[in-house]
């Protein structure tokens, strides 16, 4: 069946690639963009992606109907543009894109990990783009899925709804009816604070990884990375970060979920504390551990995740020291300052705000003096 809407996907890693193939089989025409021309010869030179799933729907040829590295190509006939990319490619993304965006267009971050939208927002101000183009972002990723070729990828699950905010929140429901006939899962966030802030992957994913550092050095990886790599004392970080996170958003007005309520909502696991929950969460078994300590969950959750919750916090007389600990042992582990790489006050341009400022920004879109 055709569907009208034009869809380009920015990014041919694992959920880039699940995520075009599975438009294309709903019918809608979709260019496929990746910078690396190499990367999509396969996929170019077939036309499409051979998709894998038990899901009804989602398993068969995906057809394509551009697959370039040039952006310009890539986003001249687009209607919404799906960045599928990690978060520390954002910028770069919004700065290639910023002299092809038109008026109209909406551009979704999957996910925008904390300060996603608003970061894609001022790199487009800061390249003097004109364009009045919709900027959203997904809370987590839509699918759980993985590449398993040059022209093949597998869609493990489908999420049930994953929150999805624009800035500003004022334009949510446009980007939402826009989306409905593919994406009828994503739902409103809220605004881009709540999508950022709720963000689990900086909780569960750079502490862990860290305090399982020699673990996952010796074994390359070979144990279940949440159930054997969460014990008691490891929970108990995990629990000091998450109330970090929580009281963050709170000192911005916002009722963040917590993790224990997460795991209930989106796995229906429960506990009495987040290490009984994470136990009794069915769907973390048979998941392995990082095969090294160069993986996203450090060097992509870290800058882009836990920097600008921390420096949230430090703006607004919060007291993060477990997460300013886990930053500081990245740091140590990666030799990297992930503090001037990370997603800073500074480099989003809200250093100067106050919480009133900051909320009419990410409603409105309206900053002071603007």
């Amino acid at each position: 069946m055709e569907r009208s809407t034009r869809y380009t996907v920015i990014g041919a890693g694992h959920g880039g690639k699940a995520m075009a193939a599975h438009l294309g089989l709903m019918g809608f025409p979709v260019t496929l963009y990746n910078r690396t021309a190499a990367n999509v010869a396969a996929i170019r030179a077939r036309g499409g992606i051979d998709l894998k799933s038990e899901i009804e729907g989602a398993q068969g040829f995906g057809p394509l109907r551009a697959v370039t590295s040039d952006m310009a190509e890539a986003l001249a006939e687009a209607e919404v543009i799906m960045v599928v990319v990690p978060a520390s490619a954002h910028g770069d993304i919004a700065r290639v894109a910023a002299p092809h965006l038109q008026d109209g267009q909406i551009v979704v971050l999957n996910p925008g990990r904390t300060g996603g939208a608003i970061e894609f927002s001022k790199v487009l101000r800061d390249q003097g783009c004109r364009a009045d183009v919709m900027v959203a972002e997904a809370e987590t990723l839509i699918y759980a899925s993985r590449s398993e070729g040059p022209a093949q990828a597998r869609i493990f699950r489908i999420k049930d709804a994953v929150p999805l905010a624009a800035l500003p929140a004022t334009r949510t429901q446009r980007v939402l009816e826009k989306l409905r006939q593919a994406y009828p899962n994503f739902i409103d966030g809220g605004n881009v604070l709540c999508t950022s802030l709720n963000n689990m992957g900086a909780i569960f994913h750079p502490a862990l990884t860290l305090l399982n550092a020699a673990r996952i050095e010796s074994t390359r990886g070979e144990f279940q990375f949440y159930i054997d790599g969460v014990t008691t004392s490891v929970a108990r970080v995990l629990e000091a970060l998450d109330r970090e996170r929580v009281t963050v958003a709170s000192a911005l007005g916002i009722r963040a979920q917590t993790a224990i309520e997460w795991l209930q909502k989106a796995y229906d696991a429960r506990g009495s504390d987040l290490n009984e929950a994470i136990h009794n969460n069915a769907g973390y078994y048979g998941i392995k551990a990082p095969v090294s300590l160069q993986h996203r969950y450090i060097f992509e959750d870290v800058p882009m995740s836990l920097v600008p919750i921390a420096s949230l916090g430090a703006r607004f007389g919060v007291r993060v020291r477990a997460m300013e600990s886990i930053i500081r042992l990245a740091c140590i582990v990666h030799q990297t300052d992930y503090w001037r790489r990370g997603r800073t006050l500074d480099k989003l341009g809200l250093e100067d705000l106050s919480v009133s400022e900051l909320r009419a920004y990410v409603e409105t879109g309206v900053l002071p003096d603007s």
